[in-house]
């Protein structure tokens, strides 16, 4: 399983599905539309893990929010299919003469005429009016890429969160079990006369707690798993556990770096289509200033002579008052305004940017600051707090401190894991890329005991 910071949104999990490929226009890109996928099922496994590639292709076919915005690129398809289609010709049969009065009573003198018409749109407008309506459909597309990222984003904090709380659970397992060790070994000192029987009942009280504090952190994990599970519109857990290595952290890269990958971000990547779809609205606006023709023919039969004769009819509106001047005022002011949105956006995806990038150093600093720091000297406390209980040389408060203090650094230590792989998340969602692949990282000194033990 690669590590969790590398399941980010963009690199792996955008080989999945490919997002971009050539629009409309040949000057932009724009994410491909969707298709339907086959159905991946996630089974139990007893003796397996859910890996994070399992999780994003259940995602991609089942998210229900992904799969609105996929209805609305179709949608918009089928809406430029329609722009494109020709006007449909009009057939019109024009009795007269019937009914009246005198001479003209009855059906004897009536006349028909049967005229077939057509509108001739002018001024390319229908080419110009499918265009506009392709170009439309791109920027759904960016829309369903945008809410994709964010979904995926979302889902690999929710992988980081089940993958914390696997160790949280392992980490207050192994507290319950080191303080039933501890109650057993108080009891035997106690029975001997070297103790007070409070040391016990100390004990005792610990070892309640740190079940407590099990049960909860059973009752979180299977929290996060239900919300990882919802993710693809699952209402149960299928899964017993996930894969994932949560203690993989690299260096931060330097935010000017990510600042130069900004362009790659779907909120701001779209604009280059928004620009030339609002440039087709000014020209589809345009053309409606030129008048349509509408042509007809027909034939029409003469009572008097009883004969036929052919009937030709043009109609040409007079473009005097109504030559679409607001329209294509208010496109050409669009289109002006698309330079300043897209100014604020790029500003507002900065800032965002700054913010987490900020997270992102602090959540690894802190992660450094216990590894290297206060972890070791806190495992060499209560390794030595728990042998000179032993010989005597400590009371029971010294160790149930050295204890909490050990399992308390382990615990923050988990936590800002997770909150390093969410603003690793945070930080990928905005500049469109992965960070940089992280070595696989030496375990710690408590991890090679517990693998011994295994």
């Amino acid at each position: 399983m690669k590590p969790v910071m590398r399941r980010i949104v963009l690199c792996g999990l955008l080989a999945l599905v490919p997002s971009v490929s050539q629009g409309a226009d040949s000057q932009s890109k724009t994410p491909s539309s969707t298709g339907d996928g086959g159905n991946i099922t996630l089974q139990k496994k007893p003796g397996g893990g859910l890996t994070l590639q399992e999780v994003v292709a259940q995602v991609l076919l089942k998210n229900p929010d992904l799969e609105v915005y996929s209805w609305e690129v179709r949608a918009r398809e089928a809406r430029a299919l329609q722009e494109g289609l020709l006007n449909n010709p009009q057939l019109s049969i024009s009795p007269q003469d019937f009914w009246g009065s005198g001479k003209l009573a009855g059906f004897d003198s009536m006349e028909n005429t049967a005229m077939l018409s057509q509108v001739i749109e002018l001024g390319g407008k229908r080419m110009k009016r499918q265009r506009a309506a392709h170009l439309d459909r791109d920027l759904a597309q960016w829309d369903y890429e945008t809410r994709r990222m964010e979904v995926l984003t979302r889902v690999s904090q929710d992988f980081t969160d089940v993958l914390a709380g696997q160790e949280r659970v392992k980490l207050h397992e192994e507290l319950v079990g080191l303080s039933q060790k501890a109650l057993e070994t108080v009891q035997a000192r106690v029975t001997a006369g070297k103790v007070s029987p409070i040391d016990e009942v100390k004990a005792g009280v610990a070892l309640a707690t740190h079940q407590v504090n099990l049960d909860q952190a059973r009752s979180t994990l299977a929290g996060a798993k239900q919300r990882l599970a919802t993710s693809w519109g699952s209402t149960e857990v299928t899964f017993d556990h996930v894969q994932g290595n949560l203690f993989a952290t690299v260096p931060v890269t330097p935010l000017q770096n990510l600042k130069d990958d900004l362009s790659r971000n779907p909120d701001l990547a779209r604009w280059a289509t928004e620009v030339i779809h609002r440039q087709a609205v000014v020209t589809r606006e345009e053309s409606k200033a030129v008048p349509n023709i509408t042509l007809g023919a027909g034939s029409r039969y003469i009572q008097e002579v009883k004969d036929y004769a052919w009937q030709v009819n043009i109609t040409v509106p007079l473009p005097i008052f109504d030559r679409n001047q607001g329209g294509i005022a208010e496109a050409r002011h669009r289109l002006s305004k698309a330079d300043a949105e897209k100014r604020s956006v790029e500003l507002q995806l900065q800032r965002a940017l700054s913010i987490q990038y900020a997270n992102l150093v602090n959540a690894y600093k802190r992660v450094e600051n216990l590894k290297t720091k206060i972890l070791p000297g806190a495992q060499t406390a209560f390794e030595a707090v728990n042998e000179g209980y032993r010989y005597g040389k400590f009371g029971y408060l010294e160790v149930l401190d050295s204890q909490r203090t050990w399992f308390d650094a382990r615990s923050q230590f988990l936590d800002a894991l997770a909150e390093y792989h969410k603003a690793v998340a945070d930080v990928e969602r905005l500049t469109g890329q992965a960070i940089s692949v992280p070595p696989k990282p030496r375990p710690l000194p408590y991890e090679r005991e517990r693998e011994q033990q295994r």
